[in-house]
Parts: structure tokens; sequence; C-alpha cells
């Protein structure tokens, strides 16, 4: 019988396999496979051996097989650990879809920016930027947010690689009722999408949170700064999609929401915003930002926009 246990962002890996047999164990210190032992005990019966995960290959080192049976049996455990199902699966981008469902979203609007963002992962121009990648999928979710203490999955993370998941998640995203409430909490959003990444079955290529908002307001929970800070440093990207408001002036009285948006939310590695200027608008700006965030290389996402607006 093997017992395995398994780091899923470290990808450290550790297996032993129970012999009959008494014999010395060599402890391995954690280092690339090929490392020098650090020190050596006398152990119970186990033969233990290390793998080491690296990339897409894996190596394992035996230790302390004082017989020929060891050996085998250490190397015939290693092969069952490698060839088991249990590695996390790997695609070209995880994508945390934060959407506005503060208190000046109305139930309408939540269903509103809902379809905006059914229509938009469906479109061929999208689906074109997912397969277009290395591995030719994503995984993504679509969370709306309010206060510190509400934020909801509305869909799960699911695999998209073709038109079929697509629809799929389209037709989950429409079909789940409201759960989000209460005032601008965008620190404590962050911090779940952070969560939500770190803690999926998926290894992406690329991490990125994606938040849309009507304003920039933080009544409440960890601060933007610092909420960004931590999200950021830990190597994901933050995208913005701003809304801006649909039943005044056409923008936040006080302040430039777009310039909000790139001095005080968005970070990492090309991050950017993306601006719905009204209804007629919105959809189009979702279109457009996902393209942007999927598509790997620069000049794909030119190409895809350019054939999406000839398509307009």
């Amino acid at each position: 019988m093997i017992w395995q246990a398994r780091s899923h962002r470290g990808r450290v890996f550790f297996c032993f396999a129970p012999l009959n047999l008494s014999f010395r164990l060599e402890q391995l210190a954690f280092a690339p496979a090929g490392g020098t032992p650090q020190q050596q005990i006398h152990t119970p019966p186990f033969s233990f051996f290390r793998c080491h995960a690296l990339a897409n290959q894996k190596k394992c080192l035996i230790a302390g097989a004082d017989r020929d049976a060891d050996v085998f049996l250490a190397v015939v455990a290693c092969f069952l650990f490698l060839s088991s199902p249990a590695r996390s699966d790997e695609v070209d981008l995880e994508l945390v879809l934060l959407a506005d469902a503060t208190g000046s979203i109305d139930d309408g609007e939540i269903r509103f920016q809902r379809s905006g963002y059914a229509e938009a992962i469906t479109d061929p121009s999208v689906l074109s930027a997912i397969t277009g990648n290395v591995h030719g999928k994503i995984a993504l979710t679509y969370v709306e947010w309010a206060d510190m203490a509400s934020q909801h999955v509305v869909v799960d993370w699911m695999v998209v690689d073709g038109m079929a998941s697509a629809r799929d998640f389209a037709a989950r995203l429409m079909d789940v009722p409201r759960e989000a409430y209460g005032r601008n909490a965008i620190g404590a959003a962050l911090l779940r999408g952070k969560d939500l990444i770190d803690t999926n079955e998926h290894t992406g290529l690329r991490r990125v949170i994606d938040l849309s908002a009507d304003s920039a307001n933080n009544w409440n929970g960890p601060t933007i700064a610092e909420a960004r800070e931590t999200v950021v440093s830990s190597g994901i990207v933050i995208n913005g999609l701003a809304v801006l408001c649909r039943h005044c002036s056409g923008r936040p009285v006080a302040y430039d929401l777009e310039d909000r948006f790139y001095r005080d939310i968005i970070g990492g590695p090309a991050a950017f915003v993306v601006t719905a200027d009204s209804p007629a608008t919105f959809a189009d700006a979702v279109r457009k930002k996902l393209i942007l965030e999927i598509a790997a290389r620069p000049a794909d996402a030119d190409q895809l926009l350019n054939q999406l607006a000839q398509r307009r």
C-alpha cells in the first residue's frame, strides 16, 4: 500500500512504501533531485523515497535501499505515484471575475451584468483567444462582491475550452439568484479573489483578478492599498472594468473613475482598465477585456480585437 502526500503549489511529493524489512533511511534535504543527503537515521520498516516535481518533469530518489527487493518495490511504488491522476489541471489562465453587487446595483443591473458576461464568454473572438493559447483552455469563476462579509460565488471554477463549455458557463451564470449585498469593500473582494486562486485545483500559466465597479470607494474591510499589495506581490495581476454611472451624469461626480482605477486598484505586469460608458457598450467592453486578458500575446489580442470591430 502506498501513502502519498502532495503539496499543490510547491509541488514537492513524498511517497512511503511499507516493507517487511528493516533498513537504513537517508533523510534528504529539500533540494532538487540529485541533492546530497544531509543525515542518516535508522527507522522502522519503511522504504522511503522522494519524488521531486519540477515543471512538467518528475524525478524520484530512492534512499536507504539495503536490498535489491527494496529497490524494486520502491521503483514500482514511484511508478504508481507518477501515473496517478491527482495532479492539478494545467490551464493557460486562472481568471476570477469580480462583479459589482453593491447597493448602487439593483437586481435588474445584476442580471444585465451577468448577461453581458454570458454573451462575451460565448463570443467567437473570445473563444479564439482561449483556444489559441498553449493549452487551449482557461479556468474561471464568477463572483459578485459587496461588503466585507458578502462575496458570493455565482459560478464556481470551470474550465472553458470551446463553445460547449462556454455555453455551460453562461447558462449557470444566468441561473443563480443574487446573494451579495452591502456597501463597497473592494479590498475584501480582492483578497477573496486571491484566496479563490490559491485554493483551486488548477495551475495556470497566468493568474488574473478582474474587478468591475461603478465606484472606487471602500467603506469597510481591508484597505484597497493593502489588499492590492498582497495580491500583486503573490504574482496575481489585477485588471479593472470601470462601469460608469447609468442613472446620473454618466460619471461619478467627485472624481474620475478610470483614473482612480489606474491609481488605486489595478496592479501587476500589463494591468489595464477597460471602460463601459453605457448599457449599449457594456457587453463590448467585457468582450474586449476578456480578449486582452486571455490572449497570451499582444499581437494575437490586437488581431482578435480588429476582427471583433469589423463584426460590429
